[in-house]
């Protein structure tokens, strides 16, 4: 069968005496088609990230909510300035500030309740205005001398701040309920931004503690939460809906074993971070602890990204023992650089390859969170975490502080790497239990 064939260009013929002149129109030089370029190779695929941040509405909420994460790592940094150079006593800042996170650790799942029963806007609004009139009491307490309890009240207030975080990992879920590939994505950019949040937070409030006024810190720190939650909460399009439960509702307790390995971790944390102080202490270089434990969240907050940007393999059940076995490893390599080298350089890139295991493992944990919860208490499980979290901290720095003070300060190291391996044991021993557990239910 005949094929088609292209026109051919036009010509135009011209006699000129006794010459025949033709000109040719058709193009001098065609461009030859390269076989490697392909329809599919000129436009690229977007990235994971891209392809999150296209959806509508999701760029709003998390701009708003990343600048109301941000004070989250400045509070306690501006407090502890702010009263003991007012009151010249460190015993009575650290006080202070544990109270409020023993505050924030009860109240925080009774908020996220709310907000799971009544709807984001209508309990974080309050909730974060209660909070900021905390910090604002705190900051005039400390500025006219009010006796040393009115600093515990007003701090305690603070406990209100929503969990936004966990907030933003709700629409996220809401979002991309029918794309688990996606979620991950998500929860890997919640987890990454957490750790520069509590990365720069600390800096920002030193800043502006030592550059402008002692109470610099809180002010911008309560200006920039009541900032962020109310440009958080104007976003209603990616808002999940309320969901309206019994009052006596129980609970989320399929999360119990999870909750237990989040303690664990947070010991990780609080330990890791007295002993890493001690150490530079002892090497003389108290100063330079606070920008090697930063290497430590940097290290977490890369590893979350690249994390995010692979497609997850298999369900978050058979991940989390796998992240938990590497933060166990990874763990042990400060005990290790320390051991061999004794020298606060050779800790840095330990801690740096240390805090490479972190946000994996805090990722997949919080995605089975999201998976056994029910949808809702979805707010309410996300904030029992935080709570774990705390909890563990709190154990994790008695513990460090402890060994700091009783043992060789590179021996001191077992305390977070011995954290590490009871979070595996917990997970471990969770899933030799789980069937026998399912029975019995």
């Amino acid at each position: 069968m005949p094929q088609p064939t292209e026109p051919a260009p036009p010509r135009l013929h011209a006699v000129t005496a006794d010459t025949l002149v033709t000109v040719d129109f058709s193009p001098r030089f065609q461009r030859r088609a390269d076989p490697r370029r392909t329809p599919h190779s000129r436009s690229r695929p977007p990235g994971p990230y891209r392809r999150l941040f296209a959806l509508p509405g999701t760029r709003a909420f998390t701009a708003g909510n990343l600048l109301a994460r941000l004070p989250m790592g400045m509070f306690s940094v501006s407090a502890v300035v702010m009263i003991a150079g007012s009151r010249g006593s460190y015993a009575l800042a650290g006080a202070v500030t544990a109270t409020g996170l023993a505050a924030t650790g009860l109240v925080g799942p009774w908020i996220a309740r709310l907000v799971d029963r009544y709807g984001q806007a209508r309990v974080a609004v309050p909730a974060t205005v209660t909070a900021v009139l905390g910090s604002l009491a705190l900051l005039l307490c400390v500025r006219y001398g009010a006796p040393d309890w009115t600093l515990f009240a007003a701090y305690a207030a603070t406990a209100t701040t929503p969990n936004l975080g966990g907030m933003s990992r709700a629409r996220w879920a809401h979002l991309l309920r029918e794309d688990p590939a996606a979620l991950h994505t998500a929860n890997s950019f919640e987890q990454a931004a957490d750790e520069l949040c509590f990365m720069l937070g600390p800096v920002l409030a030193s800043f502006l503690t030592g550059t402008l006024f002692p109470e610099a810190g809180t002010l911008a720190g309560a200006v920039l939460l009541l900032t962020g939650a109310l440009l958080f909460a104007a976003q209603r399009a990616t808002e999940p809906p309320p969901r309206p439960g019994s009052a006596t509702a129980r609970t989320p307790l399929r999360i119990g074993t999870l909750l237990v390995c989040f303690v664990a971790t947070g010991a990780v944390f609080g330990s890791m971070e007295v002993v890493t102080i001690a150490y530079a202490d002892a090497q003389g270089h108290r100063s330079a602890a606070g920008a090697v434990l930063a290497l430590q969240a940097a290290g977490s907050c890369a590893a979350g990204l690249l994390y995010g940007a692979l497609r997850p393999t298999g369900p978050a059940e058979r991940r989390l023992p796998v992240c938990l076995l590497s933060m166990a490893a990874l763990m042990s390599l400060p005990l290790l650089a320390v051991r061999a080298f004794d020298s606060l350089w050779a800790l840095a890139p330990a801690l740096l390859a240390a805090g490479m295991a972190t946000a994996p493992t805090m990722v997949t944990a919080m995605t089975l969170v999201q998976d056994r919860a029910p949808a809702d208490r979805l707010n309410e499980g996300m904030s029992l975490v935080v709570t774990a979290l705390l909890t563990g901290i709190a154990c994790g720095s008695a513990l460090g502080g402890w060994a700091a003070d009783h043992v060789p300060p590179t021996a001191a190291f077992v305390t977070p790497a011995a954290a590490a391996v009871a979070a595996l044991a917990v997970n471990a021993v969770s899933r030799i239990a789980s069937p026998n557990s399912r029975r019995t239910h």
